[in-house]
């Protein structure tokens, strides 16, 4: 994939390995949110996980829900329809 870097915040997103990657490609909003909110719970502090997503509105869920249930948006990278998003707990 030819990700271009929408946001990041320290690392580039290609020096950052995910403990745990879910693909959403094909569902439909909210679900990428919603999966991502399910998931962050289960991983340990400091663990990052990898999200992607060809959901147009999670570009303005998934940056919204990560600050409001404390975790952190490593990066937001985009190909095309394509979102990856970084997240770390």
């Amino acid at each position: 994939m030819a990700f271009t870097v929408v946001h990041k915040l320290d690392k580039e997103p290609k020096d950052i390995t995910p403990d745990y990657t879910i693909d959403t490609v094909g569902e439909p909003c909210p679900y990428p949110a919603i999966v991502m909110l399910e998931t962050m719970p289960q991983l340990q502090k400091g663990e990052i996980l990898e999200l992607i997503s060809d959901c147009a509105q999670s570009i303005n869920n998934i940056p919204v829900d990560t600050k409001n249930h404390g975790y952190t948006l490593l990066s937001v990278e985009q190909d095309g329809t394509k979102l990856r998003y970084l997240i770390q707990r």
